[in-house]
């Protein structure tokens, strides 16, 4: 007997069924042991009845990461394109755990703040991190930023555009050689959305430059899907708050 939830059973066949039939028969192969001779037509029931869990599943070789993105896509789930494989498997379950809808929004909210803080970190010269596509194509035209600066005296700023909100980013990393550690733990990171499809995402964490943890810092998102992109999220505003 399976040891899936059926909302897991339902998720796994409409994944399985991405998969091409050489693939879908190997897996069927690795997971019954070969002790199971059936048609293609019921291989994907057997796969499900003799594995250990969903986990265990998703997990497998020929479950391949980019079966697992088109599904999540398929199902109108978001993620950024270069998501590892182990990410969009713990995004995968907890949309099939998902009750109310708060598992879900989490995930989505962990997901893009491992995603952006890897991107945005990786400008940091000093970090020996590859260099990746930060740019003002991940921001609505008409982003905002608003930056708070507690060091010393207060100082705030506000900026108006993509490319304008991505440069002055940047500049944190790039220039000030700054490393922005998140607390992606349920104490630094909050997720909100709004009926309108505007997701919020709030997160804590420190701030580092080399060797020295220079202070602590909170920024909340501002996400909303992108239509004519895929309908990939884009960042609509972004406030940051930086204290020494």
């Amino acid at each position: 007997m399976a040891a899936m939830s059926e909302k897991e059973q339902s998720g796994c066949r409409r994944l399985l069924e991405l998969l091409s039939a050489e693939d879908l028969m190997a897996l069927k192969d690795t997971v019954t042991n070969r002790l199971i001779s059936v048609e293609s037509t019921r291989a994907v029931e057997a796969i499900i009845a003799y594995s250990q869990s969903a986990e265990e599943l998703l997990k497998r070789r020929k479950v391949h990461r980019e079966v697992i993105f088109q599904y999540l896509a398929k199902e109108g789930v978001a993620v950024p394109p270069n998501t590892e494989k182990l990410h969009l498997v713990r995004r995968t379950l907890a949309l099939w755990s998902d009750k109310d809808g708060l598992g879900d929004l989490t995930a989505l909210g962990k997901e893009f703040c491992r995603w952006f803080y890897q991107l945005f970190n990786s400008l940091n010269p000093t970090a020996g991190l590859p260099v990746q596509d930060w740019g003002p194509q991940h921001f609505w035209g008409d982003a905002k930023l608003f930056i708070l600066s507690c060091t010393g005296e207060q100082e705030q700023d506000e900026y108006y555009g993509a490319e304008l909100v991505s440069r002055r980013l940047s500049a944190l990393v790039w220039e000030e050689k700054l490393i922005f550690c998140p607390n992606l733990e349920q104490s630094g990171l909050k997720c909100l959305s709004t009926p309108h499809g505007l997701v919020l995402v709030a997160v804590a964490g420190t701030i580092h430059r080399e060797n020295l943890c220079l202070g602590i810092f909170e920024q909340v998102f501002g996400l909303i899907r992108d239509p004519l992109e895929g309908n990939r999220w884009k960042m609509k505003y972004v406030h940051l708050k930086i204290k020494g």
